[in-house]
């Protein structure tokens, strides 16, 4: 027989009455609602239409884990909770909410199991589609993407500004870059340099963008199709989403729109160096991709040309790997 305390640490691990509990709290609000105003479950189940009975249930496990408390005959949020509350500025809150693009992506891995027999997302087994279009159909998917995407970056940023040379480039062409945060963050840190970001929608950017004037342009298209002629292009968070066709896909319009000592820098978490194993999973279910080791990311960029010229670890599991083009 094995160890109790193994079989117990193994019950937890695979559990997913937690993991849900949590997630569906918080989509139904219940850490907000109740943070200020403590009530009774049948209160809760009639402003909410659910059932009062499998609420209390709910109820009764949020207290088990210290997300709400008893308060006379009703619940209220704890200090503990309150880190789940839409304010609470920490990603939780958009990361667990089962009508964002993070939460409902993560409903996905009950079919990891197609994802390991295939090597292709699961996503769209249980969406009819993949992430991209998804988003693409649905703007406040595409919405919540961006938002965790910034909330992840921002306290990030000054550390990727400072792990490159951005002065050398007369234009950072940012492949895929969402709302522009870093590039906007590049730009403003050197007042010499411009950039043209792309993706497929580009409104947060240009607001972002506003206070640089005619420094930084957004165009809407797809990094599959011809990119602005460039300097440097920006590949931050790009190539774990895609499988290897994928990626040579991008990077071929990479090269084409750089001049002759252009740089393609890709920012990513290395296998090998920062990367989690969970996070390889992340992306082997939401998109099909994977983390790369530096090896990896060699391999694919020598079918186009490019030398590694550098790794530069930073933060948040992040490096750095800047390749230019092999002199001919």
């Amino acid at each position: 027989m094995g160890n109790d305390n193994d079989v117990q640490t193994l019950r937890r691990m695979s559990g997913l009455v937690t993991p849900m509990a949590l997630r569906v709290a918080v989509t139904l609000g219940l850490p907000d609602r109740l943070r200020a105003d403590p009530a009774t479950p049948d209160l809760l189940a009639t402003e909410l239409d659910v059932n009062p009975r499998a609420l209390e249930l709910l109820l009764g496990h949020l207290v088990t884990l210290g997300i709400v408390e008893l308060a006379g005959t009703g619940y209220r949020t704890t200090e503990f909770g309150e880190h789940l509350c839409a304010d609470a500025d920490n990603g939780l809150h958009n990361l667990l909410h089962q009508d964002t693009a993070a939460g409902r992506a993560d409903l996905a891995f009950v079919d990891l199991a197609h994802g390991i027999r295939t090597g292709e997302p699961a996503y769209p087994v249980r969406y009819g589609r993949d992430f991209w279009a998804d988003l693409a159909e649905q703007p406040h998917l595409r919405g919540a993407f961006d938002r965790q995407m910034t909330w992840r970056l921002r306290d990030r940023i000054p550390q990727f500004v400072a792990a490159v040379d951005w002065s050398r480039f007369r234009m950072i062409v940012d492949v895929g870059g969402g709302p522009g945060d870093l590039l906007a963050a590049v730009l403003d840190a050197h007042p010499g340099v411009c950039g043209h970001l792309v993706d497929l929608e580009v409104g947060p950017a240009l607001r972002n963008f506003s206070r640089l004037g005619d420094r930084a342009r957004a165009t809407a298209g797809s990094f599959f199709d011809p990119l602005p002629e460039a300097d440097a292009c920006l590949l931050f968070n790009i190539l774990h989403d895609w499988d290897d066709e994928q990626c040579h896909r991008v990077l071929a319009r990479c090269v084409d729109a750089l001049n002759r000592d252009g740089r393609v820098i890709i920012v990513e978490s290395i296998r090998g160096l920062r990367a989690s194993t969970e996070m390889d999973l992340v992306m082997l279910v939401h998109f099909g991709g994977q983390e790369r080791s530096v090896a990896q990311f060699e391999e694919l960029a020598e079918t186009h040309g490019l030398v590694l010229d550098s790794v530069t670890e930073v933060a948040d599991e992040r490096c750095v790997l800047e390749f230019r083009k092999h002199p001919i």
